[in-house]
C-alpha cells in the first residue's frame, strides 16, 4: 500500500495533486557531481563536524501527543494521567467532553460527528480517517491569545473550551511512515514550537528568531486587551505592534518589509548557500504565510535575495539530482500534514517520507542532517506544560526528528528545545552569531548525533 523504501530502489514519484512532474531518483542522481562546502573547526567534535548539509522539513499543525503519543519510551499519553482533566468557561471539570459535530467544511464530505466521551484524550481515528482531512473547522487554539488561555499557566485545560472535543483527539502514529523514521534514528520529545499562536509567526521565528512588528497597522486589526489582561477583541496584530496572528491574503501586502536580521543574511554573511522551498513558488499558488523571507527587504518581491534563494518543492529535488543543493535547505513541501488543509495525515507523511528517502538516494546523504518537524499544534492538546521563556513563547510541544547518519539511533531524546534549536544548530555548524537572545540561549540540537559513529 505504501511506498516506503521506493526511492532507494531509484524511483520517486513526485506527480501527486499539487506536484509538476515525475522526478527519477536512481543511478543518474547518485552520481551526480556534489560540490564540497567547507567544514570549519568547532568545538566538540575534533577538527569538524561532519555535516555539510542542513535540511529542515517544516510540516504543519500537530501537537507531540496528537502524533506521537503513542511512542514507546517518550514522554507521551501513558504520562499524562495526571494532567489536570478540562475545564468549561466557569473552570469547572467536564463531566464528559462535549459532544461535537461540526459543521462540515466540505459539505459533500462525511462530517466530524464525535459523541459525549470521557474527559481525557481519545482516539480519533473513527470519527476522522487518517486518510483524509479534518471535515470540520477546529482551528482556534493556533491563535497567539487562545493558545495561550488554553494552556491556562500550564494546566493545559483549556483546549476543548476553545476548539471542542476533536482537540482531544490522538492517532497511532504507529501506522505513519515518519514514525518508521523516529524509531529509526532520533524523537526529541520535548521540542516546542518557538511562539504561541499559528503559522505565521512561527514561520518568522524559524526565520529570524523574532516576531514581524507592524507599529503603525490599521486599527481594524489591532487586538484590543483589558487592563487586566483579558483579550476584549482579538486581531492580528497586538496593541504595542507585532504581527501575532496569521496574514491573509487581504493584507499580505499591507505588511510594512521587516529589515531586522534573519538567518539567511547571517548565512549569506559567511559565504554559506541556502534556499527556502515551497510548493507553488513558481506559480505564485502558494499560501502567503509559508515563504516567511518575503516579506523582508532585502527578500522582497523583484529584489536579487528573492531570485537566488525563494524556490518551489520541485526545484529542491532537481538539487538533489543536478548536485546544486544548497547547503542549508528550508523545505515547505505542498503536502504539511495540515490537519483540515491537506489531503490526509497519512497520504500526507507518506509524501514527507518519499522526500526524506530522496536525500537518503543522493550523494548528499552521508554528510547531511535532516530535521522534520511541525510549525505549531493547530488546536490539538499536548500534556506537557511548555517552558515559560518570554512573552513569545514557547508554545506546545510539537513531533521533532532528527535523520542523519549522525543521529543517534532508535533515540528518544529528552532535551528541552523549542524552533529556535534549529537556529542554533545552524549558527554552531557555521559559527554564525545569533539573531536574538532566544536562539542564542535555545539548546543546540547535539544531544540527537553521535559524530563517532
Amino acid at each position: 500500500m505504501h511506498r516506503f523504501g521506493q526511492a532507494r530502489h531509484g524511483i520517486l514519484s513526485l506527480a501527486r495533486a499539487g506536484a509538476s512532474s515525475v522526478v527519477l531518483l536512481g543511478a543518474a542522481l547518485v552520481t551526480a557531481s556534489v560540490p564540497g562546502t567547507p567544514n570549519v573547526a568547532l568545538a566538540g567534535v575534533g577538527a569538524a563536524p561532519p555535516i555539510d548539509h542542513i535540511v529542515v522539513i517544516f510540516l504543519e499543525n500537530r501537537s507531540f501527543d496528537s502524533l506521537y503519543g503513542l511512542f514507546p519510551g517518550a514522554d507521551g499519553l501513558a504520562q499524562a494521567g495526571a494532567a489536570p482533566p478540562q475545564v468549561d468557561e466557569a473552570g469547572e471539570p467536564y463531566a464528559k467532553l462535549p459532544p461535537f459535530n461540526g459543521p462540515p467544511i466540505n459539505p459533500a464530505a462525511p462530517p466530524v460527528e464525535i459523541p459525549a466521551l470521557p474527559n481525557a484524550p481519545f482516539d480519533l481515528a473513527p470519527y476522522a480517517p487518517v486518510d483524509r482531512p479534518i471535515n470540520a473547522s477546529i482551528e482556534m487554539v493556533n491563535n497567539f491569545y487562545q493558545e495561550q488561555m488554553a494552556i491556562d499557566g500550564g494546566k493545559m485545560d483549556r483546549f476543548v473550551v476553545q476548539s471542542g472535543s476533536p482537540t482531544m483527539g490522538y492517532y497511532d502514529g504507529s501506522q505513519l511512515p515518519m514514525w518508521q523514521f523516529a524509531q529509526q534514528y532520533t524523537l526529541a520529545d520535548h521540542f516546542f514550537h518557538a511562539a504561541f499562536g499559528g503559522t505565521g509567526i512561527n514561520h518568522f521565528w524559524l526565520a529570524c528568531a523574532c516576531t514581524a512588528v507592524w507599529p503603525d497597522a490599521p486599527a481594524d486589526l489591532v487586538a484590543q486587551i483589558a487592563p487586566d489582561g483579558t483579550l476584549i477583541k482579538d486581531g492580528l496584530v497586538s496593541p504595542d505592534g507585532y504581527l501575532v496572528n496569521n496574514l491573509g491574503p487581504a493584507h499580505a501586502s499591507e505588511l510594512p518589509l521587516q529589515t531586522m536580521p534573519h538567518i539567511g543574511d547571517r548565512l549569506d554573511g559567511a559565504g554559506v548557500s541556502w534556499a527556502w522551498y515551497t510548493r507553488g513558488w513558481n506559480s505564485g499558488n502558494h499560501t502567503p504565510n509559508y515563504p516567511p523571507f518575503t516579506y523582508f527587504a532585502d527578500m522582497a518581491p523583484g529584489t536579487p535575495g528573492e531570485s537566488l534563494h525563494l524556490k518551489d518543492e520541485i526545484d529542491f529535488v532537481d538539487a538533489l539530482q543536478s548536485g546544486t543543493l544548497p547547503s542549508v535547505a528550508f523545505l515547505k513541501p505542498g503536502s504539511t500534514a495540515h490537519p483540515v488543509n491537506g489531503g490526509g495525515l497519512l497520504p500526507d507523511d507518506q509524501w514527507v517520507a518519499d522526500l526524506v528517502q530522496a536525500i537518503q538516494a543522493s550523494p548528499y546523504w552521508s554528510r547531511s542532517a535532516i530535521i522534520v518537524t511541525y510549525d505549531e499544534g493547530h488546536s490539538f492538546w499536548d500534556h506537557v506544560a511548555p517552558p515559560v521563556v518570554d512573552r513569545w513563547g514557547p508554545g506546545r510541544r510539537v513531533p521533532a526528528i532528527i535523520i542523519s547518519p549522525y543521529a543517534k539511533r532508535g533515540f528518544v531524546d529528552d532535551t528541552e528545545y523549542d524552533t529556535t534549536s534549529i537556529l542554533r544548530f545552524i549558527e554552531w555548524r557555521w559559527n554564525l552569531p545569533p539573531l536574538t537572545s532566544r536562539d542564542a540561549n535555545a539548546n543546540n540540537l547535539l544531544n540527537a548525533f553521535d559524530f563517532t559513529q
